[in-house]
């Protein structure tokens, strides 16, 4: 059992750095006087005792804010940055002294390119509004709400909150149009805050909200789903999610601690939502029990060292994926996109926006513009690929896969 800790430890830490590493390359090597590189907004304001909203240390919360410009300058864009979870003292302990439990080592600035880009070539249809990057210091999908204090500090909800309350006084309540959209955990708290934040604009034209590589799946027919369960309601214990905080709708028909998995709330969510996965996510298959191999990690770095097994446990996970969502592909105001790249995340670069995997000849950016301004809807999921293309979509071929 320690010896599992510490590889699950250890894998944790591998996609923490690797997520700093693509954040930390958003952030260099750019121009000071490049229009896409945003200062840091510190929220001094947050940690009064009204409020008490701060991260894991204590430390205030923070957001990066591009504003809007033309007939743009009305439209929001938010992006609830994402980071995993913690469900413990110890587990927590090591997220106080990084960018993913404090405010105080997050980068200065940071580059918004992609979905938040001002150059109109890659970000066509929201190149000149609100731009909202949330910094992400909770480790609850911004959903925690614990008033003891110890020496970690469980109050996602309240950044939340604290920081709508910031962008609503500084233009937000005349939004016209106005998207919440985040990534992997970032994308599960976009799902579970969608509804509340339409709420906050209730003038506005359009609100909808998008989930990039958010949809963590139950698998309940797949190996590792006990634990599964009980890692998402270690997160909601832990952090003590309100049970008024998740869909009532959800909560009166199973435990509440299954209503964090979007499966189990998606029908409930009232506000239209598009779902942006790939089949074959490299860090739900990585670290959410698929396997107990003591090779999978090497499996999930380089889909070519896979064993014919590790190959069927990936395509089921592909055919669990596309089944929860195709369940819920008649909900009319739910748009889909699933492709079969092996990754986690879209949004940070340009092959996962307007330069992403097509399906019916349709990028990521393309199909997102489409449904939101109502031009088309789309629900596409990809069934040509049984097992995963390369992380570059380029096509992998199981020598070994019978």
């Amino acid at each position: 059992m320690r010896r599992m800790k510490k590889n699950i430890q250890t894998m944790v830490d591998h996609w923490l750095k690797l997520i700093l590493c693509l954040i930390i390359s958003m952030s260099t090597n750019i121009s000071a006087h490049d229009y896409n590189n945003i200062s840091i907004t510190i929220l001094e304001s947050a940690v009064a005792e009204a409020k008490g909203a701060v991260c894991l240390d204590g430390s205030p919360p923070a957001y990066y804010h591009a504003k809007g410009f033309g007939d743009g300058a009305n439209n929001w864009f938010l992006y609830l940055e994402g980071g995993g979870w913690c469900i413990s003292d110890e587990d927590c302990a090591v997220r106080l002294t990084d960018r993913s439990g404090s405010s105080k080592y997050k980068p200065k600035s940071v580059y918004f390119g992609q979905n938040k880009s001002q150059n109109q070539t890659e970000n066509p249809d929201f190149y000149n509004w609100n731009r909202v990057y949330v910094g992400y210091c909770d480790c609850s999908s911004y959903m925690g709400d614990v008033e003891l204090k110890t020496n970690v500090t469980r109050r996602g909800a309240r950044v939340f909150n604290a920081i709508m309350d910031d962008l609503l006084a500084k233009g937000m309540s005349n939004a016209e149009n106005a998207i919440l959209s985040g990534g992997s955990a970032g994308g599960l708290g976009a799902m579970l805050h969608c509804d509340g934040f339409s709420e906050l604009l209730p003038n506005a034209k359009r609100v909808k909200c998008i989930s990039d590589s958010g949809f963590f799946i139950h698998a309940k027919h797949l190996p590792g789903a006990d634990k599964r369960a009980e890692y998402y309601a270690n997160v909601s214990a832990y952090h003590g999610i309100r049970v008024d905080s998740l869909p009532s709708s959800c909560t009166s028909r199973m435990d509440e601690t299954l209503c964090l998995l979007p499966e189990n709330i998606i029908r409930d969510i009232k506000t239209p939502l598009f779902v942006v996965e790939t089949a074959f996510d490299q860090y739900q298959l990585a670290l959410n029990y698929f396997s107990n191999e003591s090779t999978w990690w090497n499996c999930t770095n380089n889909l070519e060292v896979c064993t014919p097994s590790q190959l069927q446990t990936i395509k089921d996970y592909g055919v669990a994926l596309r089944q929860t969502l195709q369940e819920i592909s008649d909900t009319t105001s739910v748009g889909i996109f699933v492709h079969p790249c092996f990754r986690h995340g879209h949004f940070y670069e340009k092959s996962g926006w307007d330069g992403s995997f097509l399906l019916r000849d349709k990028t990521i950016a393309q199909a997102v513009g489409d449904w939101f301004f109502d031009r088309t809807s789309f629900q596409v999921i990809d069934y040509d690929n049984e097992l995963p293309r390369f992380r570059n979509c380029s096509k992998f071929i199981a020598s070994s896969y019978m």
